[in-house]
C-alpha cells in the first residue's frame, strides 16, 4: 500500500512528532501524577542515559514512557504500509538503544520503570505502578 501523504510531507509529520514533553505520553503522565500528590521527581534529567521521563533521585527510580509506536510495544505496534525496510531498521534501533540504557541506568544504580503508552488508559494502575516502585525499592 502506498503512503496517502507525499514524501515530504510524511517527512514533515514525522519530524514534528517530539521526543519530550508529549501530550499523549509524558504530559499526561506527569499531571495524573500530580493530581495524586506524588512529587518528587525531575523530568528528563540529560545527565543520565536515554535521558528518562522521570527520575525520582532519592530513590534511584527513572520512569521511561514509552510510544507504542515509535518503541514497537509487542501489544500495539503496526508496522506501515510503506518503507518497510526503514521503519523495521528504526525500531530495531530505538529497541536496542532502551536496552543498552536500561544496562547503563542499572550499572549505575538506578531502577528502571517503563511504561507503554496504551497502559495510560488506565492512570490508577499505572500511577499505583510508580507509588510501589517509589516505596519498595523494586521497578
Amino acid at each position: 500500500m502506498v503512503d496517502k501523504v507525499s514524501k515530504v510531507t510524511r517527512s514533515r509529520i514525522m519530524r514534528a512528532v517530539r521526543s519530550g514533553d508529549n501530550k499523549s505520553t509524558e504530559r499526561r503522565l506527569r499531571s495524573s501524577l500530580a493530581g495524586a500528590g506524588i512529587r518528587g521527581w525531575k523530568l528528563r534529567p540529560s545527565y543520565l542515559p536515554g535521558k528518562p521521563d522521570f527520575a525520582f533521585e532519592t530513590e534511584h527510580l527513572v520512569v521511561f514512557v514509552d510510544g507504542c509506536f515509535w518503541h514497537g510495544c509487542p501489544d500495539c505496534y503496526r508496522r506501515p504500509n510503506s518503507s518497510q525496510d526503514y521503519w523495521d531498521a528504526k525500531v530495531r534501533r530505538n529497541a536496542e538503544r532502551d536496552k543498552a540504557n536500561v544496562a547503563a541506568l542499572e550499572k549505575m544504580g538506578w531502577r528502571v520503570l517503563r511504561i507503554w503508552e496504551h497502559e495510560l488508559a488506565d492512570l490508577d494502575t499505572v500511577r499505583n505502578r510508580v507509588q510501589i516502585a517509589k516505596h519498595s525499592g523494586k521497578a
